[in-house]
């Protein structure tokens, strides 16, 4: 370390300047020179709440001045990452923490709660430090937060939105300094007390973003929105759920009801405890088109069963089979303007419901060039893709386009069955709605039966140009088992492009979610945004409670002009020099805490390198 930067990070130890504190950090024999930065504000409860940097500042440097030699400036892959600790009730080393915390072994060190944090790692394709973690920001004091998912996309200028599962707080990040970040505002479960369970988040063009809160409020019970409405809940991880408006210092602006004055459906919509006004409001996923003034959510599931100790659902019915489409055209007035009910499908039965193609709505994507309006969605339990052609229409027409079976069996090709069950997660259309991407974990053995082997997960992509430019004419529906397993007859039904699996060898470990990278180097030396994205990071990780635990790496999947996918080989550990990133590891530049769980990523550049 040169002597100047030994100076100035000595006087930062003792400085306070605009709530940045900067504190000495344990480290260890893999990062010895790491210093920790803390940025703190205060709550709406009036604690402190802080994010601290612990930056390798040695190789960030390094790598810098390599790159500058090349004319290139570092881009980076932020993860939303949780400690794995004992609380982790279905980890696969479960067996093997101890039996008492009394002890001060590193073993009942890793057990303890340690904190959570994002992780900032070197992304710059042809980098000396490709695939290092250069910064570990944690944050605090909260812990058991289970990181879960950011915005789906990135610009400059944007904060990052990330929520916590278990803690239901949100948490914003300036990420203008990186590979720094600072915090810029938390919104504590005090602050949102008709939702709960945060999920996604979607950042507007002024920089405030809506996010989707899954569970119901937080105390059971009539809770007033912003709008002056009324709905009445079943209480903390429940229904009916909300979607939250947040100013970039995470202020909620706005609290609206996913719910509508109505009853919906009884049988597809069972509560518990009950509902004298039935509903499946559990917004999870979260797009928007605000030229369109139109907003699109999906239902997933009552989030209990997911978020506490694990259990069994006990009705399929909890698993929510419905999208709802709200008019933004006043963005502090966000309303429901439809609930569509997915259509169940050829392969639907009603002996087995939870694998019905339209079961577990969880992502929703919409189009986003002018002249298009439609949107897709996709199911976790039902392994099925449907599409709609205008989400401003006041009663969408969706229809089944695809069946994962099609794609699984390119993944796994021991697979004769694939949708079903097969825990699909991230969806996102290309910038130029030509392409679907989805990613998926796989089938755990047995979940259909004591002779199903299961299947492996990995990326598929899907060509929807004609689907798209069909408008409200296509003709794509799925509809016989011949299209189940080789794609729908329709000429203007999505094909496969590319495939690739992550995790082969292992069923049900594969990715649950994604980013495109849309940030791209131009002559300049500077990134800019683009519409040809060349790259995909992927998380294969879930919510350990659910036995969805995944082995925890973070991969890099390449894309072809032809659309064909393949894993990036030189992503690598910087410790076992595997390919993907393993946040299974000893030591992190935080300290010793052991193994994270990876969730959600976004592709990154410092506003000093992007134009």
């Amino acid at each position: 370390m040169s002597l100047r930067r030994k100076l100035l990070l000595g006087t930062l130890a003792v400085a306070v300047v605009g709530g940045v504190v900067a504190v000495p950090a344990t480290s260890d024999t893999a990062y010895a020179d790491i210093q920790a930065v803390r940025s703190t504000l205060t709550g709406a409860d009036g604690k402190d709440y802080w994010v601290e940097n612990h930056v390798d500042t040695d190789a960030v440097d390094a790598t810098r001045e390599a790159l500058a030699d090349e004319g290139k400036r570092p881009e980076y892959l932020v993860v939303w990452a949780g400690d794995e600790n004992v609380a982790d009730t279905v980890v696969p080393d479960v067996k093997n923490l101890p039996g008492s915390l009394a002890n001060t072994t590193e073993k009942v060190r890793n057990a303890l709660p340690g904190p959570d944090f994002m992780a900032v790692v070197d992304a710059t394709q042809g980098s000396p430090t490709y695939g290092k973690v250069v910064n570990t920001a944690t944050v605090g004091p909260l812990v058991e937060n289970e990181p879960h998912h950011m915005q789906y996309s990135w610009r400059k200028g944007d904060k990052i939105y990330a929520g916590g599962l278990f803690s239901a707080a949100t948490y914003v990040f300036d990420v203008s300094k990186l590979p720094a970040l600072s915090l810029s505002g938390i919104s504590l479960p005090s602050q949102t007390l008709c939702g709960s369970v945060p999920d996604a988040y979607w950042v507007l063009n002024d920089g405030t973003a809506y996010g989707t809160y899954m569970g119901g409020p937080v105390v059971p019970g009539p809770c007033t929105y912003t709008n002056g409405e009324v709905r009445t809940g079943n209480g903390f991880a429940g229904t009916p759920g909300a979607v939250v408006r947040f100013g970039s210092d995470g202020k909620n602006l706005v609290e609206a009801p996913a719910a509508t004055t109505t009853a919906e459906d009884p049988k597809q919509c069972l509560n518990m405890p009950s509902l004298g006004k039935p509903s499946c409001a559990n917004p999870h996923g979260i797009q928007v088109r605000e030229d369109l003034n139109a907003m699109v959510t999906s239902d997933y599931a009552e989030p209990r069963t997911i978020i506490l100790d694990p259990v069994k659902a006990p009705s399929p019915y909890l698993r929510r089979p419905t999208v709802r489409t709200w008019d933004i055209s006043d963005l502090n007035h966000p309303k429901v303007k439809a609930v569509s009910y997915l259509p169940e499908g050829p392969r639907s039965s009603a002996t087995d419901p939870l694998h019905n193609e339209n079961r577990a709505v969880m992502e929703t994507t919409v189009t986003n060039l002018p002249g298009h309006k439609g949107a897709f969605a996709m199911t976790m339990q039902g392994g099925a893709i449907f599409y709609t052609p205008d989400i401003t229409s006041d009663n969408p027409v969706w229809k089944e386009v695809f069946d994962n079976t099609a794609a699984m069996k390119l993944i796994d090709p021991a697979v004769t069955n694939g949708g079903p069950s097969d825990n699909g997660g991230w969806l996102q259309t290309s910038p130029d709605d030509t392409k679907l991407y989805h990613a998926v974990i796989g089938r755990k053995p047995g979940a259909l039966g004591k002779d199903d082997p299961g299947t492996a997960g990995g990326v598929f992509t899907l060509d929807i140009s004609q689907l798209v430019e069909a408008g409200d004419d296509f003709d794509c529906s799925i509809e016989t088992k011949d299209e189940i397993e080789n794609g729908g007859a329709g000429a203007d039904c999505p094909s496969v492009l590319g495939h690739v699996a992550i995790n082969p060898g292992s069923k049900a470990s594969g990715p649950h979610w994604g980013a495109l990278d849309n940030l791209e180097i131009g002559d300049d030396g500077f990134y800019h945004e683009t519409d040809q994205p060349a790259r995909v990071a992927t998380a294969n990780y879930f919510v350990a409670r659910t036995g969805l635990d995944g082995d925890h790496r973070v991969c890099i999947v390449d894309q072809a002009d032809d659309g064909s996918l393949a894993l990036d080989e030189g992503f690598r550990d910087e410790n076992s020099g595997q390919p993907c990133i393993n946040f299974n590891r000893k030591s992190w530049p935080h300290g010793a805490f052991g193994n994270a769980k990876p969730h959600s990523m976004l592709f990154v550049a410092a506003d000093d390198d992007i134009k």
